[in-house]
């Protein structure tokens, strides 16, 4: 019988959970692991390594090989990562690889992000299958709370070129607080603190009597450990090049190594107050010291990072003041993601929330969990339980004068539908432009595009007398459909999202999932240009 399983898709690790006698496990891969690195590395016969084995290679083959997949996901270019410094590790790697059509090109080669993302989930898949011995054909799979319509969707094809039905879409906080209170009958709040590979979320929820409801979410969808990371990686680069005259940043594969040594001094800097920095490059070339040692105090660390510490502030406060509520109406509060195992992150926690947190759940597996437990109640195998969830920002159009109107707030209960009414702003006019937005700002050039389309064949009537109705459906996984109809005609328009900007189109799809399970993708032009109808999601808009 086929299962449905619950997918952590992770900037840094990925893991895949199901249910066992009712209650979520983390299953482990072929080696007994159950974290598995999202790095694929290509082989010079077209074959791919996916996981620990990928992350391995990366010193022989740094360009062969891709790191942080996640952060490309629904964004046009390595341009669209808006708050990204320009000096993160991730920029440049993304750089190295990434055209300005969202494509990731390895030796001539164009793949998109979504096929890359297509073969973690797949190997993830693959393994789970491995360990029950049944076929897995659904999934649950986590996004950032924070993650827009495009990434969403993004995620979504990754899903299918894998061949995984993706039932539905879960907040990476929801998830985990859905591991954390399944089985509980009183009511709590609760607060979730997400700190991932790439982003970070705070979500507040209400627990208890089989129902999970999400009050509220907020973000930063460029704030998470490899931020950290890469304040190491510069402070190494910084010292290596004072003390031997080299730079490390020319040479890709010793660049593997700096990267290495800094999640290590890291992790060791959780528990220890000094961590020993260590780097073999007796197989670099460019005169490099065959061995170069220094050492890093966590006092210096905290120094390094304290402004990526600050920023956790604002969506934290910001959550709470959505969810109309103060620390001290929370009951209970969870730390999600390696991350928060950080002092520095603890101790902001605390200062905020004057309180410690529960910690009888693994940061690293709530997620995975909780995303389970979402799989087994939409497949019937638990039962009396409902997740009521919210969009996380608002959506809407520009108005005359630039404005932007909210038709679906954020923090609204999804699935939603809503619509306004609009009339015509000039004499005579026989079309309208619907531009569609996602954002909190006043201004519509100030939030992200998502898409354009024309409402043709108007009357031609005086202004304000011509009125269309304009309607937005959000479903369950937060994700946008959009119908514009003209009342005095019934001439009616719905969004069709151009798949360059937004999703792959049903050939790539297609092409893309047999490739994958093939166990090597191309990437070619898609056959078809956007039609003049068509709208492209995702277009460049301030944040």
């Amino acid at each position: 019988m086929a299962k449905a399983v619950g997918i952590d898709f992770g900037t840094t690790y990925s893991l895949i959970a199901h249910l066992n006698s009712g209650r979520p496990e983390i299953i482990s891969d072929v080696h007994g692991a159950k974290l598995t690195p999202s790095v694929v590395a290509f082989q010079e016969n077209g074959d791919t390594l996916v996981g620990s084995t990928a992350r391995q290679r990366a010193f022989l083959s740094p360009k062969e090989t891709i790191f942080s997949i996640k952060r490309r996901l629904g964004r046009r270019s390595y341009l669209d990562l808006n708050g990204l410094p320009e000096n993160s590790e991730v920029i440049r790697h993304i750089k190295e690889h990434m055209g300005s059509d969202c494509i990731v090109t390895i030796d001539g080669q164009e793949y998109s992000a979504e096929e890359i993302a297509a073969l973690i989930l797949k190997k993830l898949v693959d393994d789970a299958q491995a360990f029950l011995g049944s076929r897995i054909e659904k999934a649950v799979i986590s996004v950032p709370a924070y993650f827009n319509i495009s990434q969403r969707q993004a995620v979504v094809d990754a899903g299918r070129i894998a061949g995984i039905d993706v039932i539905r879409i879960i907040d990476e906080p929801t998830a985990a607080a859905l591991a954390y209170g399944f089985e509980m009958e009183d009511i709590h709040t609760v607060l979730v603190w997400d700190l991932g590979g790439g982003t970070f979320d705070v979500s507040v929820l209400e627990l208890g009597m089989g129902v999970f409801s999400v009050k509220s979410v907020n973000g930063d969808t460029h704030l998470g450990g490899d931020d950290y990371d890469d304040r190491i990686i510069a402070y190494i680069v910084e010292l290596f090049k004072e003390e031997t005259g080299l730079d490390l940043k020319e040479h890709d594969n010793a660049m593997t190594r700096v990267r290495e040594a800094a999640e290590k001094a890291k992790t060791d800097l959780t528990d220890s107050d000094s961590a020993q920095i260590s780097l073999s490059l007796g197989e670099v070339d460019g005169g490099m010291p065959e061995r170069w040692q220094a050492g890093l105090t966590r006092k210096k660390f905290e120094e390094l990072t304290a402004d990526l510490v600050q920023r956790m502030i604002e969506p934290t406060e910001e959550a709470l003041s959505d969810a109309g509520l103060e620390p001290s109406d929370i009951d209970k509060c969870i730390l999600v993601g390696g991350s928060t195992r950080m002092p520095q992150v603890r101790r902001l926690f605390k200062q905020l929330m004057g309180k410690e947190p529960y910690t009888d759940i693994q940061p690293d597996e709530a997620v995975a969990m909780g995303a389970a437990v979402q799989a087994g109640i939409l497949t019937g195998e638990i039962v009396g339980k409902v997740l009521v969830d919210v969009t996380p920002i608002s959506l809407g159009i520009e108005t005359e004068g630039g404005i932007f109107t909210k038709l679906i707030g954020k923090n609204t209960t999804i699935p939603a539908s809503m619509s306004r009414i609009f009339t015509n702003a000039a004499d005579d006019q026989t079309s309208m432009s619907i531009h569609v937005l996602q954002g909190e700002r006043a201004l519509a050039a100030s939030n992200m595009t998502i898409g354009r389309f024309d409402l043709d064949g108007m009357q031609p009537l005086p202004r304000g007398e011509t009125v269309v109705e304009v309607k937005f459906e959000i479903n369950a996984n937060g994700i946008l459909r959009i119908a514009a109809r003209d009342l005095h005609t019934d001439n009616s328009r719905d969004l069709r999202v151009s798949p360059r900007y937004y999703g792959l189109t049903g050939d790539e799809l297609t092409r893309s999932s047999s490739e994958v399970a093939a166990g090597h993708i191309y990437h070619e032009e898609a056959a078809g240009k956007a039609g003049e109808n068509e709208v492209g999601a995702g277009a460049p808009g301030a944040e």
